[in-house]
């Protein structure tokens, strides 16, 4: 969707979260399982105690698991949400679903991507040979009475139909999956400009679509580039100014995921919120000590890194640290 385009959309985090994410939105976050994910507007939307979210990824990990955690998400539709060996299934995903405290519709990590695609097109679904002969088919996490109540559900989770352009003696199945179009959708980067250019350097995984099928979009960023700087090179943008709504800020926005070519993933971290997230009065915990007694994200780096941090700023050549003990 075309975006108003005024000069400067550098603001705060704590406005950008507040202006586009109320309770009961319907969301989406960019990043890939230990990689990218919007730490710091995650740490913000907990801090602003927002609820009710309905929240879309693709294979998503630390973020959705956090928003879980903290009581903002009702449901969620997604494709995997794990944090690598760190968490095969994300620890609160899983706890709260097997405590009916979410719901979950799950689809492949293809038809994820096609809906984003859908939705970022305009156009109403998309058909796809995945999930054919899978419990994806049988199994939907919304009932028909949520659907009608709830207006910005598709009314169906896919639909399975004949190709009408196959042989009819065939009979070749295919199934087509409903656009996602979310109110917004939170990223982040490692470059943008103060109209909203982006620039993301490896890979992008669904974020692009993500983006421009959203009404509003919030990019948060590793650094702001100076007036006209992203118009060199122009076809290493891919987000245009019009698509974006709000930039911010965050230097590790990432944190403790990964940001390619700035720094790794924090691997002493990771094994400890596994352990920490392991209950939920232990994750509370974390929450009130690392996320609500924090002013900023700043500071949540601070104290979840502190002097460790040189150990992953990644090296400029391969974009990864190679001081970060993996095993």
């Amino acid at each position: 969707m075309i975006k108003n385009n005024p000069e400067d959309k550098i603001i705060s985090l704590a406005q950008a979260i507040n202006r586009y994410v109320t309770n009961k939105s319907h969301i989406s976050i960019g990043g890939f399982t230990v990689s990218r994910n919007p730490m710091a507007a995650v740490h913000e939307i907990i801090r602003q105690q927002i609820r009710g979210l309905h929240i879309y990824a693709h294979s998503n990990g630390q973020g959705l698991d956090e928003l879980i955690g903290a009581g903002c998400i009702d449901r969620v539709e997604i494709a995997y949400s794990g944090n690598g060996r760190f968490a095969p299934t994300c620890i609160c995903f899983k706890r709260h679903i097997i405590e009916n405290k979410i719901i979950v519709e799950d689809y492949s990590n293809f038809q994820m991507a096609l809906r984003f695609l859908a939705g970022a097109m305009g156009i109403p679904f998309l058909p796809t040979y995945s999930s054919l002969g899978t419990d994806i088919i049988e199994k939907w996490g919304f009932d028909p009475a949520l659907r009608r109540q709830e207006e910005k559900l598709a009314n169906q989770k896919l639909v399975v139909m004949e190709n009408p352009f196959s042989d009819s003696d065939l009979q070749e199945k295919i199934v087509l999956v409903p656009a996602i179009q979310p109110d917004v959708t939170i990223l982040h980067a490692q470059t943008a400009d103060a109209t909203g250019t982006t620039r993301i350097n490896g890979l992008t995984f669904s974020d692009i679509d993500q983006a421009k099928a959203a009404r509003h979009v919030i990019v948060t960023c590793e650094e702001i580039a100076a007036p006209g700087a992203l118009n060199q090179a122009p076809h290493n943008n891919q987000l245009p100014s019009f698509c974006v709504d709000a930039v911010v800020h965050v230097p590790f926005g990432a944190y403790p995921t990964a940001c390619y070519g700035k720094y790794d993933y924090d691997v002493q971290f990771l094994n400890w919120y596994k352990k920490i997230a392991a209950d939920q009065p232990g994750f509370d915990t974390y929450i009130k000590d690392y996320i609500l007694s924090t002013k900023d994200h700043s500071q949540v780096v601070e104290k979840g890194c502190g002097p460790r941090l040189s150990q992953i700023i990644a090296d400029p050549e391969t974009g990864y640290s190679d001081r970060v003990k993996r095993k």
